[in-house]
């Protein structure tokens, strides 16, 4: 067996940190090896990934314990530099990676500064450039390249090495679904392509099935180790290590033996004839009939777009003629591609931007007309990154801000603060450093500074990017909340499994145009349609169009399943 990383007894704690990030971290990867590194927020997963090339302990400083060695090589013995062509590491944040004017400049830098000769150079960015689908790329900017463009671009840097060693570090978190399928699936052809060892860390569960080995990580340590068909299959175990665990094996889970749960679509169909399940027509009628009532039951229209066009100086219109209208007590999904408008959409709807042409009416009051302190308590901002929204000294500070402005103060304000952070579980953490707590919870102190206001509307953009599996149900359960408390929610999301179970509603754009209006359950229907805008719907949802009924979650699923492995069932199974 020749070996590719081994690490023995290591401990890490950054500097200034009061816990060690690294645990006693023993890990073994033989030579070739497939790894899905997973884990939730805080794991420990990046830090990992620093040790392989050395930029930990030597770029980023800590207290270090233990041996790390790559390739055969003690890392704490081997500058950065000499890692390098070891070691390709494409950072979960890749914007920080790319630097130079052009495509081909960018790709050719790593073996440039390596001091290769010319004809090896150019041989080696042909390669990459080819590899990941960029030729027709060489001479562009990469600031004027999409999401997935850069994510490509930041991968092919480090392929123009050749390095035997590739690490990806969540190499889609921001990504829309067309460019997180682009980038899946030149990883795994990247992957597949060679004996290249590599290791991937990733949130998806369903991204990883075909890979040799998953290691499980949780505060610092390894909490399990095996092959991901293995692993993945206990939906129960996973999620409640931070891990959103394969759709199919959740909807399954108590349905079929344990042993027999399904992982993909085509599992999942094949163990449905094999043992001749059905669907009750009754319990799938009654969710039906559920989501019927509850449009019923909304109110009257809060946000009134007619024919908006507005573009950014210099460039054509973003939006263009959009028309259509949200009532009191929606949730509405806003789906579509880096770049097709929901975030500019998203800020016209409390004053952050003006309409070119036509109107925004919020509450009937005209936006072009109306003062952006009074839009801003009408309508509440989640801005995706929540360290956009924070600068206070202090959470309570953070959240008592808006209130202040509007003249609140005294007694009045501190009952209404304490409110707020109780609604978002940071009562206890009043006095804390805002930039102290996890990324979950700053985006939770962002949602309290806004809520303060007492907004009716919200307009959350993005609000579980970045976030694992358990932060992310928390924060949905935090706008259902919400929303069932009266606001009007506007989700902006390019995860397909939340538009799924929570949203009412769903509005697509494309190329700045209102392409889609309708419910989740119709857009999801329709696969054909969903291709066009460059969606793909969850795993359940693929399965049950197979079988004749679009469902939207396992909870769904479960409660119309008719299966002799369900004693509740019995007696409608038989």
């Amino acid at each position: 067996m020749q070996e590719a990383i081994r690490l023995e007894g290591v401990f890490f704690r950054y500097k200034r940190a009061s816990d060690f990030a690294l645990k006693g971290i023993d890990l073994l990867v033989e030579r070739g090896q497939k790894v899905a590194l997973m884990g939730p927020s805080g794991a420990g997963k990046s830090t990992l990934c620093f040790l392989l090339n050395g930029i930990i302990p030597r770029l980023i400083k800590g207290e270090l314990k233990g041996r790390v060695w790559v390739e055969g090589r003690d890392t704490s013995s081997y500058p950065v530099r000499e890692m390098a062509p070891l070691v390709g590491l494409v950072f979960q944040d890749f914007e920080t990676q790319l630097f130079c004017t052009e495509v081909e400049l960018e790709v050719a830098f790593g073996p440039e500064n390596l001091g290769w000769p010319r004809d090896e150079i150019r041989r080696r960015v042909d390669w990459a450039l080819r590899l990941v689908g960029m030729e027709a790329y060489r001479g562009r900017q990469p600031a004027t390249l999409s999401g997935g463009e850069k994510q490509r671009l930041a991968l092919a840097s480090v392929l123009s090495l050749d390095p035997p060693l590739l690490c990806l570090d969540e190499p889609t978190s921001d990504l829309d679904p067309s460019g997180r399928e682009q980038v899946i699936r030149i990883a795994h052809e990247v992957m597949g392509v060679s004996s290249r060892t590599t290791v991937l860390v990733e949130h998806d569960a369903e991204e990883v099935l075909s890979l040799d080995r998953t290691v499980l990580m949780e505060d610092g340590k390894i909490v399990a180790d095996g092959p991901p068909r293995v692993l993945l299959r206990d939906a129960k175990v996973i999620s409640s290590h931070g891990v959103r665990p394969p759709e199919l094996s959740e909807a399954f889970a108590g349905i079929v033996p344990p042993e027999r749960v399904p992982l993909t679509v085509e599992e999942a169909l094949e163990l449905w004839r094999q043992m001749e399940l059905q669907i009750d027509p009754r319990s799938h009628r009654k969710w039906l009939e559920g989501e019927e009532e509850r449009r019923k039951s909304l109110g009257p229209p809060v946000v009134v777009v007619e024919d908006l066009v507005f573009g950014y100086p210099g460039g054509p219109p973003v939006l263009s003629g959009l028309t259509f209208s949200l009532h009191q007590g929606e949730f509405v999904a806003l789906l579509g591609q880096n770049g097709s408008g929901k975030t500019t959409l998203g800020k016209h709807l409390n004053g952050l931007l003006r309409p070119q042409r036509g109107e925004v009416r919020i509450q009937g009051v005209n936006t072009k007309e109306a003062d952006l302190s009074l839009l801003s308590r009408r309508v509440g901002y989640v801005f995706q990154n929540p360290d956009h929204q924070i600068f206070a000294e202090t959470v309570e500070d953070d959240v008592s801000f808006g209130p202040r402005l509007a003249g609140l103060e005294g007694r009045e304000l501190e009952v209404r603060v304490r409110e707020v952070l109780r609604t978002v579980g940071l009562e206890e953490k009043a006095k804390w450093d805002p930039f102290a707590l996890t990324k979950g919870e700053r985006q939770k102190l962002a949602v309290a500074a806004v809520l303060a206001t007492r907004p009716e509307i919200l307009v959350f953009d993005e609000p579980t990017t970045g976030m694992d599996y358990r932060e992310a149900c928390a924060m949905m359960g935090l706008i259902v909340h919400l929303n069932r408390s009266g606001h009007t929610i506007l989700m902006i999301t390019h995860s397909m499994w939340l538009v799924a179970r929570y949203a009412q509603r769903a509005l697509a754009l494309a190329e700045g145009r209102l392409a889609v209006d309708t419910t989740p359950r119709m857009l999801f229907a329709d696969e054909q349609l969903l291709r066009g805008l460059s969606l793909r719907p969850p795993a359940l949802v693929r399965f049950g169009n197979r079988i004749g009924e679009t469902f939207l979650s396992p909870e769904e699923f479960k409660d119309c399943v008719l299966s002799p492995f369900l004693p509740q069932r019995e007696a409608r199974y038989a």
